[in-house]
């Protein structure tokens, strides 16, 4: 029979890493071999195959490249990812032959499934904005999930070639129409009581589509976290997203 991977995981004492041991743990083929939290010693890790980090944006890359001077794969699910950090990671991974990173901005199947029929919507309907809601310890706004979505559907309007979304505002608080992302608006929802939520709205004269995503517990992000342990030794360099992975 193949052997177990080993698995570490990162920021193991937050509810998401909390989450993701015990979903290591109850996994056939995978073997949980080191729980790493803020000020604990990195050493238990170097005994892994694949490292998940679900840490903190200000944490995240220096685990990172600690993994990758290791040769350690990485899933990371921390968020607050920009263009830059993508490109110090692509950097980083040309002198690590084989290695493969996953980033992810959102684990759930259904998340990956709005985001891709937000983005299938787009181009039929000449108004769009975002919605994220979540819980009101979460670190990074926009989330990662949101700012991903309106990407893709900057990029399928563009592509339509659509025009700015209609919006005659002249007078604004300052952040009152939330924040523009690729010309997409996007408002963040902070609030007790929630998990991860997102709706994407859409409107045409006579019609409006609503897509709506809602996380109710953090288990529901544990079938794309295990299907991304069990990928990444295959996917040598940076992947961003699950949706290959899922035939998307």
């Amino acid at each position: 029979m193949p052997e177990d991977v080993k698995v570490a995981v990162f920021g193991a004492r937050g509810r998401m890493g909390a989450e993701v041991c015990r979903a290591v743990e109850a996994a056939e083929g995978l073997q949980l071999v080191a729980a790493i939290d803020m000020g604990d010693d990195r050493a238990p890790a170097q005994a892994a195959q694949v490292a998940v980090d679900f840490t903190h944006p200000d944490a995240v890359m220096e685990n990172l490249s600690w993994c990758l001077n290791q040769g350690i794969h990485a899933v990371v699910g921390t968020t607050g990812f920009t263009d830059q950090k993508l490109d110090a990671i692509r950097a980083q991974l040309a002198s690590q032959d084989g290695v493969g990173v996953l980033i992810v901005p959102n684990f759930s199947i259904g998340a990956v499934l709005m985001m891709h029929f937000a983005e299938q919507a787009a181009r039929f309907f000449e108004s769009v904005e975002i919605i994220e809601l979540h819980h009101p310890n979460k670190a990074d706004a926009p989330s990662g999930t949101a700012a991903t979505t309106a990407r893709r559907i900057a990029a399928a309007r563009a592509a339509a070639e659509l025009g700015p979304p209609p919006d005659a505002t002249v007078s604004e608080l300052p952040g009152v129409r939330g924040a523009s992302i690729e010309g997409i608006r996007v408002h963040g929802v902070r609030l007790r009581g929630l998990v991860a939520h997102q709706e994407v709205l859409l409107g045409a004269d006579g019609e409006t589509l609503t897509i709506r995503h809602d996380s109710l517990d953090r288990s529901s992000f544990m079938p794309g976290v295990i299907a991304a342990i069990r990928a990444v030794s295959t996917r040598p360099g940076l992947t961003v997203g699950i949706d290959e992975l899922l035939g998307i």
